[in-house]
C-alpha cells in the first residue's frame, strides 16, 4: 500500500451540515481524504455561501466564510421536500459510511431520515447528529449559535475583566471546538466499527463543546460551587503571568513556574530577587505580585515588545507580542508548518493559502485538495455513480427534486 494513503480514504461521508461547526468536522474528514459529499436545499443552502468579505462571492453564493471549511468537498443540491428528492437520499445513503447533520429540532426526522430509520437501511453507518444543547433535556428544542453556547456555558461570564466582563470571544470558538468534537467522535466510531461490524449514533452538543473547552475551571467550580474569576490579561497570584506595554504593544509573558519567573527577572536584569523568587514557596509569590509586577512592567517599557519576545524565549520564559491576525499570517514559522497550504484551484475566486488541520504526519498527510463547490456543482456526478442514468438525472432536475 502506497505511503501517501491518507487515513479515510474510502470513505464516504454525507454532509447534512451548515453554518461552521457541522462543516469544519466534516471538512476535517475530507482533508484526511474522505469523500465527503455536501447536500444542500436548492432554495435555501448554507448560508455562509453568502457570507464573507467579498460581496461578489457573497451575491455568487461562494463567500469567504464558506470556503474556509469546504474545500475539497463535492456538492449536491437535493429538495427534501419533494418525494424524489427523499428517494434519492436514501440512495445515496445506502452507499455511505457518515452521515452528519445539524438540522433545527427535528426536522430531518419528520422528513423520514432519523437514526432509527437510517440505521435500519445502512446498519453500518455512523449517524453523527449536531445541535446547540444536545438531543436530550429540556433546551433539546432550543436554538443557538456560537455566541448564545456562550453565553449560557459562563464563557463570556469567564471572559474580560471587573469592568468589563461578560465579554464573548471574538471568533466562533464554540463552533470549531465542537466541530474538532464531531470530528474527534465520528473517526473513534469508524474505528469501534472495524471490531463490532456496526454503526454508530453520536449526539455532539455544542454546550458540552464549550464546557470542555475550559474544563479545568469546570471542575474548579464543581468543587467550590463558585464562578471562576476574571482577572483580563493578568493573574490572581503570578504577576509572571499576565500581558505588559513595551515601547511599542503588548507582550503577553507565561512565566508560571518559579524557574521562569526567575529566568525572566535575570533577563530584565533583576539578580537579586530572581534568587529570591527561585526559592520562594508558590503560595508566597501571591503576597509580592504588585511589587513584582511593578519591576516587571518598569523594565518593558524600555524596549519594543519583539526585542524582548526574543530575549525571553531564548531564556526559555514563554512569551510573545500580542499580534493581530494579519500579522501573525505574515510570520516565517507559518510557512514551516501544514497549517496553511497551497491548494491547485480551477478558479481565481478563492485565496492561495487556506487552513487545513493543526496536524501533519509522516505520510499520507492531510490536504485540500480541490477548491470549495459550487452550489450543487458534482449533482450529476454523484448521481452518475449511484447508478442513476442521464435521462433519469435529467427527469428529476426537471421535476425540482435536484
Amino acid at each position: 500500500m502506497s505511503s501517501s494513503v491518507k487515513p479515510f480514504e474510502g470513505v464516504r461521508v454525507l454532509d447534512l451540515t451548515h453554518v461552521f461547526a457541522g462543516p469544519f468536522s466534516t471538512y476535517q474528514l475530507c482533508c484526511l481524504g474522505a469523500d465527503v459529499i455536501k447536500i444542500e436545499s436548492i432554495n435555501s443552502p448554507d448560508m455562509t455561501r453568502m457570507e464573507g468579505v467579498n460581496e461578489e462571492q457573497n451575491a455568487a453564493l461562494y463567500g469567504s466564510s464558506f470556503q474556509s471549511q469546504n474545500a475539497g468537498k463535492r456538492a449536491v443540491t437535493i429538495n427534501l421536500k419533494s418525494e424524489q428528492g427523499r428517494e434519492v437520499l436514501w440512495r445515496l445513503i445506502g452507499t455511505a459510511d457518515v452521515l452528519v447533520q445539524n438540522y433545527a429540532g427535528d426536522s430531518l426526522e419528520n422528513l423520514g431520515f432519523g437514526y432509527e430509520a437510517v440505521s435500519e437501511v445502512n446498519p453500518a453507518l455512523v449517524y453523527c447528529s449536531i445541535s446547540g444543547f444536545g438531543r436530550t433535556g429540556p433546551k433539546a428544542d432550543h436554538p443557538a449559535y456560537d455566541i448564545v453556547v456562550q453565553a449560557f456555558s459562563g464563557i463570556m461570564a469567564a471572559n474580560g475583566d471587573q469592568s468589563s466582563t461578560p465579554v464573548r470571544v471574538g471568533p466562533p470558538m464554540v463552533d470549531y471546538g465542537t466541530g474538532a468534537q464531531a470530528a474527534f467522535a465520528i473517526a473513534a466510531a469508524l474505528y469501534q466499527r472495524q471490531s463490532t461490524g456496526l454503526g454508530q449514533y453520536i449526539d455532539v452538543s455544542m454546550l458540552d463543546a464549550a464546557l470542555m473547552l475550559y474544563s479545568a475551571n469546570v471542575v474548579d467550580a464543581l468543587r467550590t460551587g463558585e464562578k471562576p474569576e476574571v482577572h483580563g490579561n493578568t493573574h490572581p497570584s503570578y504577576a509572571g503571568y499576565a500581558a505588559y506595554d513595551t515601547a511599542d504593544g503588548k507582550i503577553m509573558v507565561g512565566a508560571f513556574t518559579n524557574k521562569q519567573m526567575c529566568s525572566l527577572l535575570k533577563v530584565l536584569g533583576e539578580h537579586d530577587r530572581a534568587e529570591e523568587v527561585l526559592h520562594t514557596p508558590r503560595a508566597k509569590l501571591k503576597d509580592s505580585r504588585i511589587a513584582d509586577a511593578k519591576i516587571i512592567s518598569r523594565h518593558l517599557l524600555m524596549q519594543t515588545a519583539l526585542h524582548w519576545e526574543e530575549l525571553l524565549n531564548r531564556a526559555h520564559v514563554p512569551a510573545a507580542k500580542v499580534r493581530s491576525l494579519d500579522e501573525t499570517l505574515q510570520e516565517q514559522q507559518l510557512t514551516y508548518r501544514g497549517v496553511l497550504q497551497k491548494v491547485e484551484y480551477a478558479n481565481d475566486s478563492c485565496p492561495d493559502l487556506f487552513p487545513v488541520t493543526a496536524f501533519t504526519y509522516a505520510h499520507g498527510s492531510p490536504s485540500a485538495d480541490a477548491p470549495a463547490p459550487k452550489l450543487g456543482e458534482h449533482t450529476r456526478e454523484v448521481l452518475l455513480e449511484s447508478g442513476l442514468s442521464e435521462d433519469q438525472i435529467q427527469q428529476l432536475a426537471d421535476d425540482g427534486a435536484i
